[in-house]
Formats: C-alpha cells, sequence, structure tokens
C-alpha cells in the first residue's frame, strides 16, 4: 500500500481529500497534518511514500516544507494540491522536486488519475530492472497530463503545462515573449507549445494590428 499524508491547514477539506485518497485501490491514508509543523513532525514518525501538501499553511508554505523535506534527506514524493495558480509557484514546486501541481477545486477523478499515474510510475521505477526511456517519460507525462491528449514525440508535458498555466491565469491575450517571460522559457520553446495547443484546440489566435509593420499574434487559452 502507498502510505499517503493530506497536509491541508483546511480540516474539512483535509477530510474530503482523505476520502477521496482512501477509494483509490492501493492507497492508504497514513495521517493528516493542518501546519508546515505537523507535515513535518509526522514524517519523522510515520512512513510516508507520498504527501498531497497544500501550499498556504498557517505556519510556513508548502515549497517551505518541500525544501525542509529535501534538506533533510527525506525521501518522499510530493503532490500539491492548492490554489495557487501562479508559473512561478509551479515552477519552484517543479525545480525543489514536486512530481506534480493539482490545482483546487478537482473532483474525485482527477485526483484518481493523478494517484494512479503515480502509482504506475512507481511500479516502475521500483521495479529493480532496466526502465525503457519512452516508458518512464509516459508515465512522467501521465502525472503532469492526466486527461490531456499525449504530446507528439520531443514534447515535455512539464513545459506544456507551464505554458497552459500562463494562458490560463493571463487577463487578456498575450504574445509569444511574454507568455515565454511567464513561463520562463524562450520564445522559440513557447512559440513551438503555442503552436501544438492552437492546432489542438486549446488556443485561440488573434492578430492585432499597429500602424506599421506585420500584425502580432496574441494567444488566448480556448479549452475552459
Amino acid at each position: 500500500m502507498i502510505q499517503v499524508l493530506i497536509v491541508d491547514d483546511d480540516v474539512r477539506v483535509a477530510g474530503i481529500n482523505a476520502a477521496y485518497v482512501a477509494k483509490v485501490p492501493g492507497f492508504r491514508v497514513a495521517a493528516q497534518a493542518h501546519s508546515a509543523a505537523q507535515a513535518l513532525a509526522v514524517v519523522e514518525e510515520v512512513p510516508v511514500d507520498l504527501i498531497l501538501l497544500d501550499h498556504y499553511l498557517p505556519d510556513r508554505n508548502g515549497l517551505a516544507v518541500v525544501r525542509e523535506l529535501r534538506r533533510l534527506g527525506r525521501q518522499v514524493d510530493v503532490i500539491m494540491v492548492t490554489a495557487a495558480r501562479d508559473v512561478a509557484t509551479v515552477q519552484d514546486a517543479m525545480r525543489h522536486g514536486a512530481l506534480q501541481y493539482l490545482v483546487k477545486p478537482f473532483t474525485y477523478a482527477g485526483l484518481r488519475s493523478k494517484l494512479t499515474a503515480y502509482a504506475a510510475l512507481r511500479r516502475t521505477l521500483d521495479g529493480g530492472g532496466e526502465a525503457e526511456q519512452a516508458e518512464v517519460d509516459r508515465l512522467f507525462g501521465a502525472l503532469w497530463a492526466a486527461g490531456e491528449p499525449e504530446l507528439p514525440k520531443g514534447h515535455s508535458p512539464t513545459t506544456a503545462e507551464l505554458v497552459r498555466r500562463a494562458l490560463r491565469n493571463a487577463g487578456a491575450p498575450l504574445s509569444a515573449q511574454e507568455i515565454a517571460e511567464s513561463a520562463g522559457m524562450s520564445r522559440q520553446t513557447a512559440q513551438r507549445y503555442l503552436k501544438l495547443l492552437e492546432r489542438t484546440g486549446k488556443v485561440r489566435l488573434t492578430l492585432r494590428y499597429g500602424e506599421t509593420g506585420r500584425p502580432e499574434h496574441r494567444y488566448t487559452w480556448a479549452a475552459g
């Protein structure tokens, strides 16, 4: 059984998340915590494989918890579960080892898909044998893009997610350069993913005409 620690400052929400986790075969709720201090204490006392970690906690934020876990050498996986939608937080979570970033509100089916993908990834990595690169990429991709169409070869689910979040969070159409700056990548990379998302109907392209020169391409999230 995969032992899960639920961390959320809202006791009611933590209970709902715990009920969701308990319904997924192969997972067990090891404990609940409602602050960073409680979470770190539980990890010291109870065997935990995975933390569903809220970003907004009363004493320290979730990213601080992840950093502390890594500093202490605790080999526990983390899925951020939070209402924080800014791309900078996503990037910081990834840099410190978060496997996924799940935005509230989410459904049981949404969480189940992430947990199922996580279990498949663990089985592959813990198998002791050699894993094909394509299989590992597919399993990591399932964590980041469950419910999304499979990406073409050469496209990273993580990068696609950063572009998606930059567009979703924008209050107005953005240029490729603005999206690149928001997502922390080159303009060329942003353009490549924008073209893909446009082809799949996720992004709407409009043209903005200035007084002179070529029209500027502006992008809007269209998938809802």
